[in-house]
C-alpha cells in the first residue's frame, strides 16, 4: 500500500498526541463538509438501484453526456488497466502515485514523464495520464492542449485518462464536455470538494462503449443506496456549491500568503492545498507534528503540501507554530 495524507490515527498513536487534539492539514480536503441530507430507512434497507437519479445529478453537476458512479475514483484507477491490453503507459509527474502504481501492476511499462518531455515521448505511448490540477504541483494544464494530446493518441487508438478530483473550483478548465469523445476518460472525486471523502463516491466520465466495459468490471451494487441519496442531494446543492467555492479559494490564498510571510512561499497550490518544496521538509513536518499540526510530507522530492485551516483560529494555530518554527530554524 502506497503512503497516503490522511492517517491521522496513526499520527496520533506516533506522537502521543489525541485525535481530537490534531489540526489535519494532510489530506486536500475541503475543511467544511456538505451537511448530510436525510436518508430514508429504504436507502438502508434495499439494494440501490440506478434510476434514483444520483447519475443525473452528475451529469448536470460536471456537464458530462454521461457517467458511471464508483466508489471513490480510486476504483476506476485500479480497474482501468483492466480495460486494455499490455502497452507503453506515459504518467506526467510527480502527481498521485496511485496511477503510475496501477498501471505497473498491471503489466504496463510505464514511464513517469515531466511536462516537457509529453511532446516528445507522446506519439510511442498507448496511454497517457495527467492529474488537473495536478496534485500535489497544483499545475493546472489548458484543455486546448490536452484536447491536442488526445486526438493525436485517439487516432492511433489511445487513451487520455484525466484525473480531475480537484477540478470543482475550475470547471471552465475540466474536459467534462469531451468526455463522450473515444480515447478519452475523465475522472471526478466527489469527496475532496463536498469534504465528505468518508462516503467513497466518486465519477467515470466517458464514452458508452468503454463505461460498460467499466461497469462489468466494477460489478452491481458498487455504491451504497445511502451514498447515492447523500450525492444526488450534494450534487443539486447549486448554493452550498457557489458557498465552498468562495471560501475554499479565499482560505487558499489566505494559507498561501501566510506561508509566504514566513519565507515559506508555495511553488504551486490549488483551491484546496499549497504545495512547498524546501530542504526543511522532513524537519519542518515533524516539527509541526509534533505540535499536532499534520501536514503532507513527500521525501522523495522534499515537499509538503497543506490543506486548507478551516477558521481563523486553525490559521492562527498554524502561524504560531510558522513563527516556532522561523525562530527555532534561521
Amino acid at each position: 500500500m502506497l503512503e497516503h495524507g490522511g492517517r491521522l490515527r496513526k499520527a496520533a498513536l506516533d506522537y502521543a498526541i489525541a485525535e481530537a487534539d490534531w489540526l489535519d492539514l494532510s489530506s486536500g480536503l475541503a475543511p467544511w463538509p456538505f451537511p448530510i441530507p436525510e436518508i430514508p430507512l429504504r436507502a438502508w434497507a434495499r439494494l440501490p438501484e440506478t434510476d434514483d437519479g444520483l447519475e443525473q445529478a452528475a451529469c448536470d453537476y460536471y456537464g458530462a453526456a454521461q457517467v458511471l458512479p464508483v466508489a471513490g475514483s480510486q476504483m476506476a484507477i485500479q480497474l482501468l488497466p483492466r480495460l486494455r491490453r499490455a502497452g507503453k503507459v506515459g504518467v506526467l509527474s510527480p502527481c498521485y502515485a496511485e496511477h503510475a502504481e496501477a498501471w505497473r501492476r498491471s503489466g504496463y511499462i510505464v514511464r513517469e514523464l515531466l511536462e516537457q518531455e509529453v511532446e516528445f515521448f507522446l506519439d510511442s505511448l498507448d496511454v497517457l495520464v495527467v492529474v488537473n490540477p495536478n496534485n500535489p504541483t497544483g499545475r493546472s494544464l489548458t484543455p486546448a492542449r490536452l484536447l491536442d494530446w488526445h486526438a493525436r493518441l485517439a487516432q492511433r487508438g489511445g487513451w487520455l485518462v484525466v484525473d480531475e478530483a480537484f477540478m470543482d473550483n475550475t470547471p471552465q478548465l475540466s474536459l467534462a464536455p469531451y468526455a463522450h469523445q473515444v480515447g478519452l476518460v475523465v475522472l471526478r472525486s466527489f469527496g475532496k470538494f463536498f469534504g465528505l471523502a468518508g462516503v467513497r463516491l466518486g465519477f467515470v466520465l466517458a464514452e458508452r462503449k468503454l463505461l460498460k466495459l467499466l461497469a462489468e468490471q466494477v460489478g452491481p451494487w458498487a455504491v451504497s443506496g445511502p451514498t447515492r441519496v447523500l450525492g444526488t442531494a450534494c450534487l443539486q446543492d447549486t448554493e452550498g456549491h457557489t458557498r465552498q467555492r468562495i471560501r475554499s479559494d479565499e482560505a487558499s490564498e489566505r494559507l498561501a500568503a501566510l506561508l509566504a510571510r514566513y519565507g515559506f512561499e508555495p511553488q504551486g497550490g490549488c483551491a484546496l492545498f499549497q504545495w512547498l518544496i524546501t530542504e526543511h521538509a522532513q524537519t519542518l513536518y515533524e516539527f509541526m507534528a509534533r505540535r499536532g499540526i499534520l501536514l503532507r510530507l513527500f521525501t522523495h522530492n522534499s515537499s509538503v503540501r497543506f490543506g486548507l485551516p478551516a477558521d481563523a483560529a486553525e490559521e492562527l494555530r498554524l502561524e504560531q507554530a510558522l513563527i516556532a518554527f522561523a525562530k527555532d530554524h534561521p
